[in-house]
């Protein structure tokens, strides 16, 4: 809409003479600009939405966008626009969408749009209901109440406690519930099954908390995980033609990284060299797929001598290990860019869960439950745990950000790479995560 008053203003013939030419260059900026509001979170549920911090954002996707599409025209002359009429478009777009996204909030708090729930269940996953919807992460559903059926003392607040109703279909329906969702610990004669099935039949959803979870946190929830879950739950594709895809596109995609920031990555490697003595490259074993070693190259980002006793460490939160130069390729991730290198070679993925070195691995596969299952695909230069959890430095950190590469693990696709590596860039301008 921008773009047709910007050409009935300024220069309506032009957009006559070119209607094919100017459709496509249009179509370019715009999908552009939605990538880059993707990227930089603003389609994301728990990025903070206050007005200032939407602005920039805003702003950011578009000045990424206008520079991603300043690329293309100059590789692909074809797609260029009249400069006065893409700034009076942009111009006029900016301010429309930053009103459209603050519309968009104000809308996703309202109680009318969410999803409305019942929770079976009084114990410990239906306070890890209530915890969610209490710490405001998710402005997706609303809890109505939750149903006293297990013999265990209640961990949910009491005013919202309900006794089993008679017949719960007819309650739900008086409550305009949306969804049931069952979060019961212990079921062994305490399940209401006739009642849930009919329930189901009235047209109301019926879902098993571990899945109710997964959508409303896009993690797997590993307090409630068994052995079951995985053959019994969906997801997990991997056929031949779906790896050969992704085959492909962490190729391309590494090859177009490398070409891309080579002036970068030689002016770092020298500034590395510069300030303190030892290589500028940081060469490392981790556990890749199953469960095989490799070597995985980084710029090197502390002193040389950082575990010169033998022992592995975690990076920790202003570490003294960690020299100026790498301090700002850390927090900007050019430290990861050489592992393309192991991309290209086929050790790693461009998307996948990050690698981890072999004495933690062994440590937290004693530890953590299913640990080792993170292993049955690549690891990653960045990945969805990356996007959703700071720098893991301890065995809980690593416990959490499981359950974000189990659910990757489980609901890949090449779109969702596409969308982790557009996220990705949201963590490099805002230093989520970078220690």
């Amino acid at each position: 809409m921008c773009f047709a008053v910007s050409f009935w203003a300024l220069d309506n013939q032009s957009l006559l003479d070119s209607m094919p030419r100017t459709a496509i260059s249009v179509a370019s900026v715009c999908i552009l600009i939605e990538l880059m509001m993707l990227a930089v979170g603003l389609f994301t549920w728990h990025i903070s939405t206050g007005y200032a911090d939407l602005m920039v954002r805003v702003l950011a996707a578009f000045a990424i966008g206008y520079a991603a599409y300043a690329i293309m025209v100059y590789m692909i002359g074809y797609l260029r626009l009249p400069p006065d009429i893409l700034l009076l478009a942009l111009a006029m777009a900016f301010p429309s969408v930053l009103l459209l996204r603050l519309a968009f909030v104000r809308l996703t708090k309202l109680s009318q749009l969410k999803t409305r729930v019942l929770v079976l269940g009084t114990g410990g996953q239906a306070a890890r209901i209530q915890k969610l919807e209490q710490e405001g992460r998710s402005n997706r559903f609303s809890t109505i109440g939750f149903v006293a059926l297990e013999k265990l003392s209640p961990r949910v607040d009491q005013d919202q406690i309900v006794d089993m109703p008679d017949d719960l279909a007819a309650y739900a329906k008086s409550q305009d519930v949306d969804e049931i969702v069952v979060a019961m610990e212990e079921r062994r004669g305490q399940l209401p099954l006739t009642a849930l099935i009919n329930s189901r039949l009235s047209g109301i959803n019926v879902t098993e908390y571990q899945t109710f979870c997964e959508r409303v946190q896009e993690r797997i929830d590993l307090d409630a995980l068994k052995p079951s879950w995985f053959f019994q739950s969906g997801g997990f594709r991997s056929s031949p033609f779906h790896r050969i895809l992704k085959r492909i596109f962490d190729i391309l995609l590494s090859l177009a990284l490398l070409i891309f920031t080579m002036p970068l990555l030689i002016i770092t490697a020298i500034a590395i060299r510069l300030e303190s003595p030892g290589g500028a490259f940081y060469r490392q074993e981790r556990v890749g797929l199953g469960g095989k070693p490799f070597i995985l190259i980084k710029f090197r980002s502390m002193r040389d001598d950082a575990e010169k006793d033998g022992e592995a460490q975690w990076a920790q939160k202003s570490d003294p290990r960690v020299t100026r130069i790498g301090g700002w390729i850390r927090k900007s991730r050019i430290d990861e860019i050489p592992q393309v290198l192991n991309v290209l070679k086929g050790d790693m993925s461009f998307v996948g869960p990050r690698p981890e070195r072999p004495m933690f691995v062994k440590m937290l596969t004693d530890d953590i439950p299913f640990y080792q299952e993170r292993h049955s695909v690549r690891p990653g230069i960045t990945g969805w745990a990356q996007l959703n959890y700071p720098y893991g430095a301890s065995t809980e950190d690593a416990r959490q950000k499981l359950q974000y590469d189990l659910f990757y693990i489980k609901y890949f696709s090449l779109v969702f790479d596409l969308s982790i590596v557009l996220q990705t860039l949201r963590v490099v301008i805002w230093s989520d995560g970078a220690r």
